[in-house]
């Protein structure tokens, strides 16, 4: 829980920001390493690549999920060896792969990405290590494989391989499968996890040697609903040691790796805004707040989704929308008095709006708002150049209490 008394100290300067919290990150990191001794994890910097995160995370032992080349250089940057850098995207430009050819382990999303680094190997005269995003014959419903803009088919990579162990600058060295964010039900996790490792088993074979890696991607949800039960990452981890404990001879030397998403930060952010302005219109009563859908897109989208939903549970599209109302919405007045109002931004666009008819202590003009649930897919996700107004800064706060100021800041007054 973040401290009020801060929040309200950081509002008299800056009308709406991100607060991050070193404790909670931690907090996350150290049950997932407890729960799953033995695994590598990584993290997914496209989350929340504040250096304050990286900087709480790569310590740790914790690599890079990487989605670009800037996130590649930035992990580096942060002190991250290359082998500990894994990028992952589709439609990897000529530029991106021979800026990261030599900075990471290229995760190869399709067969002529596989082509154009085995070129860009040779050019250099050297062996490049990759790994190879696999679309599986399965999904998470049980169901048989599906059409994706993510990786190669299994059964694509499985006719290939002959093929591409043939060429001299190349080393297939692991496989990389994603199929599912913001998973909550621990069994559904843990069939999944057996499925991929049962990918990995075929794969080696075709191979004809052992796989340096296998990532197993992610998965891991947070509850964003009071309704919602956190992710049993014990019984998960538990789960994980009995699937793989009876292929530890076919990957005695393998690294087994696991993506954290926004499992290590979604919870340990939050989002700050001011009430700037305050009217009522046909008998509702309108709040604008100062930066909502172009401060923290989730809630306004959310909005978004419901409203214009055909069915009564619209399918999650991740990291965008995963349900109804993504965060919880918390006054930090005094005010007892109860009243009904919709919650707005300051943007010339209907669709700013992040709460309609919601019952809260009444608020005025300079009533500071918390939006929880901040820590990942906020600021990197949010579209801050709308209407040309100021990005919100970000803060972080360490272990000990001190407050990292935003970049461009000398210091945080408090």
């Amino acid at each position: 829980m973040f401290d009020p008394q801060l929040v309200l100290t950081l509002a008299r300067r800056h009308p709406s920001f991100y607060l991050y919290q070193e404790e909670g990150i931690l907090q996350q990191a150290r049950q997932l390493m407890r729960d799953f001794p033995g695994v590598e994890f990584l993290y997914s910097v496209k989350a929340n690549p504040h250096p304050g995160v990286l900087g709480c995370l790569f310590p740790l032992g914790i690599g890079a999920d990487a989605a670009s080349l800037a996130e590649v250089r930035c992990s580096s940057t942060m002190g991250l060896a290359r082998d500990r850098i894994f990028y992952s995207a589709p439609g990897k430009r000529l530029e991106d792969l021979e800026g990261a050819l030599e900075a990471c382990t290229i995760i190869a999303d399709s067969p002529g990405e596989v082509q154009r680094i085995q070129q860009l190997a040779q050019h250099r005269g050297i062996v490049a290590e990759i790994g190879l995003r696999i679309n599986p014959d399965f999904t998470f419903a049980g169901a048989g494989g599906a059409p994706s803009k993510f990786g190669i088919d299994e059964d694509q990579v499985l006719a290939q391989l002959d093929q591409w162990k043939g060429l001299d600058h190349l080393r297939i060295g692991g496989i990389h499968v994603h199929l599912r964010s913001q998973e909550l039900c621990a069994p559904v996790l843990g069939r999944y996890h057996q499925q991929v490792l049962q990918v990995a088993v075929r794969v080696q074979e075709a191979l004809g040697q052992a796989l340096q890696f296998i990532n197993l991607g992610s998965g891991l949800g947070i509850p964003y609903t009071q309704q919602e039960q956190p992710l049993d990452t014990r019984a998960l981890g538990q789960a994980f040691q009995r699937h793989l404990a009876p292929l530890r001879e076919q990957f005695p030397h393998t690294r087994i790796l696991l993506e954290s998403g926004r499992y290590l930060v979604g919870q340990s952010g939050i989002f700050v805004t001011t009430v700037v302005d305050k009217k009522v219109s046909h008998d509702r009563t309108y709040v604008i707040l100062d930066r909502t859908l172009n401060g923290f897109l989730r809630p306004s989208l959310a909005r978004l989704v419901l409203q214009y939903a055909e069915g009564p549970s619209p399918a999650p599209t991740e990291p965008l929308f995963t349900t109804g109302q993504p965060c919880q919405i918390l006054p930090l007045t005094r005010e007892t008095v109860q009243e009904t109002v919709t919650l707005v931004g300051n943007l010339c666009t209907s669709a700013d709006e992040i709460a309609r008819d919601i019952t809260l202590p009444r608020l005025r003009c300079g009533d500071v708002l918390v939006l929880t649930n901040a820590g990942s897919y906020g600021a990197s996700l949010t579209p801050v150049q709308f209407s040309s107004h100021t990005p919100p800064p970000e803060f972080f706060v360490t272990y000990s209490g001190a407050v990292l100021p935003p970049a461009g800041d000398l210091q945080v007054q408090l």
